[in-house]
Protein backbone atom coordinates (compact mmCIF):
# COMPACT_ATOMS: atom_id res chain seq x y z
CA UNK A 1 0.00 0.00 0.00
CA UNK A 2 1.32 3.54 -0.80
CA UNK A 3 1.97 6.10 1.84
CA UNK A 4 1.12 9.41 2.17
CA UNK A 5 2.82 11.90 4.45
CA UNK A 6 2.08 15.20 5.31
CA UNK A 7 4.26 18.27 5.68
CA UNK A 8 4.92 21.83 6.01
CA UNK A 9 7.17 24.23 3.62
CA UNK A 10 7.77 26.58 6.14
CA UNK A 11 9.69 30.20 4.46
CA UNK A 12 9.79 33.71 5.36
CA UNK A 13 10.92 36.53 3.82
CA UNK A 14 14.17 38.01 4.23
CA UNK A 15 14.92 40.87 1.84
CA UNK A 16 14.46 39.93 -1.71
CA UNK A 17 14.55 36.22 -1.66
CA UNK A 18 12.91 33.61 0.67
CA UNK A 19 14.67 31.54 2.87
CA UNK A 20 13.32 27.79 3.73
CA UNK A 21 13.44 25.68 6.49
CA UNK A 22 14.91 22.59 6.42
CA UNK A 23 14.99 19.34 8.62
CA UNK A 24 18.32 17.04 8.16
CA UNK A 25 17.32 13.84 9.35
CA UNK A 26 18.40 12.26 12.11
CA UNK A 27 20.67 8.73 12.69
CA UNK A 28 23.79 7.10 11.62
CA UNK A 29 22.78 6.67 7.68
CA UNK A 30 22.30 9.91 7.51
CA UNK A 31 25.24 11.75 9.91
CA UNK A 32 27.44 12.66 6.94
CA UNK A 33 25.19 13.52 4.29
CA UNK A 34 24.97 17.15 3.56
CA UNK A 35 23.50 17.79 -0.27
CA UNK A 36 20.63 16.14 -1.30
CA UNK A 37 20.05 15.20 2.54
CA UNK A 38 17.69 17.54 3.89
CA UNK A 39 13.88 17.95 4.07
CA UNK A 40 10.33 19.19 4.91
CA UNK A 41 9.31 18.20 8.17
CA UNK A 42 6.71 15.69 7.37
CA UNK A 43 5.95 12.06 8.54
CA UNK A 44 2.94 9.74 7.49
CA UNK A 45 -0.93 10.19 8.67
CA UNK A 46 -4.00 8.47 7.69
CA UNK A 47 -6.68 8.43 5.14
CA UNK A 48 -9.17 9.26 7.26
CA UNK A 49 -7.14 12.18 8.83
CA UNK A 50 -6.75 15.53 8.22
CA UNK A 51 -4.09 16.31 5.97
CA UNK A 52 -3.24 19.98 7.33
CA UNK A 53 -3.78 18.59 11.08
CA UNK A 54 -1.16 16.03 10.33
CA UNK A 55 0.99 18.37 8.66
CA UNK A 56 1.20 20.46 11.24
CA UNK A 57 1.59 18.02 14.02
CA UNK A 58 4.65 16.38 11.99
CA UNK A 59 6.27 19.48 12.39
CA UNK A 60 5.85 20.08 16.18
CA UNK A 61 7.04 16.13 16.30
CA UNK A 62 10.21 16.88 14.24
CA UNK A 63 11.27 20.55 15.01
CA UNK A 64 9.31 21.10 18.97
CA UNK A 65 9.24 24.33 17.08
CA UNK A 66 6.11 26.96 17.38
CA UNK A 67 5.41 29.30 14.08
CA UNK A 68 5.92 32.78 15.15
CA UNK A 69 3.05 35.03 12.92
CA UNK A 70 2.29 31.98 11.02
CA UNK A 71 0.26 33.36 7.73
CA UNK A 72 -2.17 31.38 5.73
CA UNK A 73 -1.74 27.93 5.26
CA UNK A 74 -1.68 26.92 1.09
CA UNK A 75 -2.17 24.11 0.29
CA UNK A 76 0.59 22.48 -2.79
CA UNK A 77 0.00 19.46 -5.49
CA UNK A 78 1.19 16.29 -4.06
CA UNK A 79 3.69 15.37 -4.83
CA UNK A 80 5.16 11.99 -5.61
CA UNK A 81 8.69 10.16 -4.23
CA UNK A 82 10.81 8.37 -5.92
CA UNK A 83 10.72 5.15 -3.30
CA UNK A 84 6.62 5.53 -3.87
CA UNK A 85 5.59 8.11 -1.26
CA UNK A 86 3.19 11.08 -1.78
CA UNK A 87 4.08 14.48 0.20
CA UNK A 88 1.30 16.39 0.75
CA UNK A 89 2.55 19.72 1.73
CA UNK A 90 1.47 23.15 2.91
CA UNK A 91 3.21 26.07 2.15
CA UNK A 92 3.17 28.84 5.08
CA UNK A 93 4.89 32.21 5.58
CA UNK A 94 6.12 32.29 9.05
CA UNK A 95 9.50 32.24 11.12
CA UNK A 96 11.18 30.66 14.34
CA UNK A 97 14.59 29.96 16.03
CA UNK A 98 16.05 26.73 14.03
CA UNK A 99 18.81 26.85 16.17
CA UNK A 100 16.34 25.93 19.10
CA UNK A 101 14.51 22.67 17.35
CA UNK A 102 14.19 19.15 19.47
CA UNK A 103 13.08 16.15 17.57
CA UNK A 104 11.80 13.49 18.69
CA UNK A 105 13.18 10.22 18.87
CA UNK A 106 13.43 6.51 17.06
CA UNK A 107 14.70 3.48 18.33
CA UNK A 108 16.93 1.21 16.02
CA UNK A 109 19.38 -1.47 16.02
CA UNK A 110 22.90 0.46 15.77
CA UNK A 111 25.73 -1.10 15.06
CA UNK A 112 23.48 -3.39 12.59
CA UNK A 113 23.57 -6.89 13.97
CA UNK A 114 25.20 -6.10 17.40
CA UNK A 115 21.94 -6.06 18.82
CA UNK A 116 22.16 -3.26 20.60
CA UNK A 117 19.19 -1.13 20.06
CA UNK A 118 19.89 3.39 20.38
CA UNK A 119 18.11 5.89 20.36
CA UNK A 120 18.77 9.10 17.39
CA UNK A 121 16.60 11.92 16.88
CA UNK A 122 14.09 11.91 14.15
CA UNK A 123 15.90 15.31 12.96
CA UNK A 124 19.23 16.12 14.10
CA UNK A 125 19.07 19.84 13.25
CA UNK A 126 17.08 22.74 11.28
CA UNK A 127 17.89 25.67 9.41
CA UNK A 128 16.79 28.47 7.22
CA UNK A 129 18.35 28.19 3.97
CA UNK A 130 18.59 30.64 0.84
CA UNK A 131 15.92 29.70 -1.85
CA UNK A 132 18.88 28.41 -4.49
CA UNK A 133 20.89 26.63 -1.41
CA UNK A 134 17.15 25.40 -0.49
CA UNK A 135 17.49 23.83 -3.79
CA UNK A 136 20.83 21.90 -3.90
CA UNK A 137 20.54 20.62 0.13
CA UNK A 138 16.50 18.91 -0.15
CA UNK A 139 16.11 15.73 -1.24
CA UNK A 140 15.62 15.39 -4.91
CA UNK A 141 12.20 14.03 -4.89
CA UNK A 142 11.09 17.44 -2.58
CA UNK A 143 12.53 19.59 -5.05
CA UNK A 144 9.36 20.25 -7.14
CA UNK A 145 7.76 21.21 -3.61
CA UNK A 146 10.01 23.73 -3.34
CA UNK A 147 9.32 24.87 -6.99
CA UNK A 148 5.66 25.21 -5.63
CA UNK A 149 6.23 27.79 -3.43
CA UNK A 150 8.93 29.72 -5.79
CA UNK A 151 5.94 29.74 -8.18
CA UNK A 152 3.06 31.20 -5.85
CA UNK A 153 6.04 33.65 -4.38
CA UNK A 154 6.43 34.87 -8.34
CA UNK A 155 10.19 34.06 -8.02
CA UNK A 156 11.75 32.83 -11.49
CA UNK A 157 13.85 29.37 -10.87
CA UNK A 158 16.12 28.01 -13.04
CA UNK A 159 13.72 24.53 -13.41
CA UNK A 160 10.97 27.31 -14.50
CA UNK A 161 10.65 26.67 -18.09
CA UNK A 162 7.62 29.21 -18.64
CA UNK A 163 8.33 32.74 -19.63
CA UNK A 164 7.53 35.40 -17.12
CA UNK A 165 7.25 39.07 -18.21
CA UNK A 166 9.80 38.51 -20.11
CA UNK A 167 10.16 41.20 -23.29
CA UNK A 168 10.29 39.28 -26.64
CA UNK A 169 13.54 39.30 -28.41
CA UNK A 170 14.62 42.13 -30.71
CA UNK A 171 14.00 41.14 -34.45
CA UNK A 172 17.21 42.34 -35.86
CA UNK A 173 16.61 42.90 -39.36
CA UNK A 174 19.10 41.12 -41.96
CA UNK A 175 17.72 42.36 -45.06
CA UNK A 176 21.23 44.13 -47.21
CA UNK A 177 20.47 47.78 -47.80
CA UNK A 178 21.46 48.78 -50.84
Amino acid sequence: MLKNTAGLIVYRRTGAAPEFLLVHPGGPFWARKDLGAWSIPKGEFDPDEDGLAAARREFAEETGLALKSAGAYRKLAPVRQPGGKTVHAWAVEADCDAAAARSNLFTMEWPPRSGRMQQFPECDRAEWFPWREAMEKILKGQQPILEQVLDLLGIEHPDDRRPRNRKPPRHQDTRKRE
